[in-house]
């Protein structure tokens, strides 16, 4: 038998406790997987090292030191809402990004598009082309100029030719249509991002940091197609992994699901083989 002193019962727990343990569980993960890699995280370091030193001093009956953390609890929630903002407009943003009802359409135009993309890819052509989804995009289309224009091939090519007006900045595609050109779009400010990326890529990422758009970029340098998401960036893709990639951002199964990632098919190839789909 155990002395009086260590008797305590075990409470039961129920299908209710357990959901909320899960419950909790998720919360807690999504937040984690919101703030990794940015940096967030290192203020969610600091903030968690100050609450332990608070429980050293409750603990060592340190007074002063206690009395010291405790005064600046009043303004930790300012705080908070000031240094996370970026993080809770994205993480708000993203609870609503799913449809009720049916999932999202693929865009028609987008044959259009990838036959640009292999012909900005062959001629090492830079440029940057972004897929509104659900996140409107007014504050970026606003940045640049307004065309309101059918999507094609032949325009897409027009506007990031090289020595043109509209060529620096991103095109943004907006219901079917090319709503703006030389937009301005926000950088990466994902500690993670290698510094060797160019302000193309680096904005490509940082659009998708904050709302749920698909960018494509093609290097200038080298020619490689990219492909980011929700701050994540896949580079050096084939056409048909980048066809791929819009089917699943925009929540279609992909007619041919023979795609992998890999170099950028020869030019005449792509072409002949996404033309043949019209």
């Amino acid at each position: 038998m155990f002395p009086a002193e260590l008797n305590f019962a075990i409470p039961r727990i129920g299908i209710t406790a357990v959901l909320d343990i899960l419950a909790v569980s998720v919360v807690i993960y999504q937040l984690l997987q919101i703030v990794r890699g940015t940096r967030a995280a290192h203020v969610l370091t600091g903030i968690v090292a100050v609450a332990t030193i608070y429980q050293i001093a409750v603990f060592a009956h340190l007074e002063a030191l206690r009395s010291m953390v405790s005064s600046l609890a009043p303004y930790s929630a300012i705080a908070i809402i000031i240094l996370f903002q970026s993080e809770i407009r994205r993480t708000l943003a993203r609870l609503g990004r799913r449809r009720l009802l049916g999932g999202y359409q693929r865009p028609e135009s987008t044959d259009e598009i990838l036959l640009a993309l292999v012909a900005m890819s062959r001629d090492r052509v830079g440029a940057l082309i972004v897929l509104e989804r659900d996140i409107g995009l007014r504050t970026f289309i606003e940045s640049g100029v307004r065309l309101d224009a059918q999507i094609s091939r032949d325009l897409l090519l027009s506007v990031f030719h090289n020595g043109t007006a509209l060529h620096d900045g991103a095109v943004i595609i907006q219901k079917e249509r090319i709503s703006a050109a030389a937009c301005f779009l926000p950088l990466s400010v994902n500690p993670t991002v290698s510094t060797k990326m160019g302000t193309r890529h680096r904005a490509g990422i940082g659009i998708t940091e904050e709302t749920d758009c698909l960018s494509l970029v093609v290097s200038e340098e080298t020619g490689a197609i990219s492909v980011a998401a929700f701050g994540h960036l896949e580079k050096d893709i084939s056409i048909e992994r980048v066809d791929t990639r819009i089917y699943e951002h925009f929540g279609v199964s992909r007619r041919n699901p023979t795609a992998v990632a890999g170099p950028v098919p020869a030019g005449a190839a792509a072409e002949a083989a996404l033309r043949s789909r019209e």
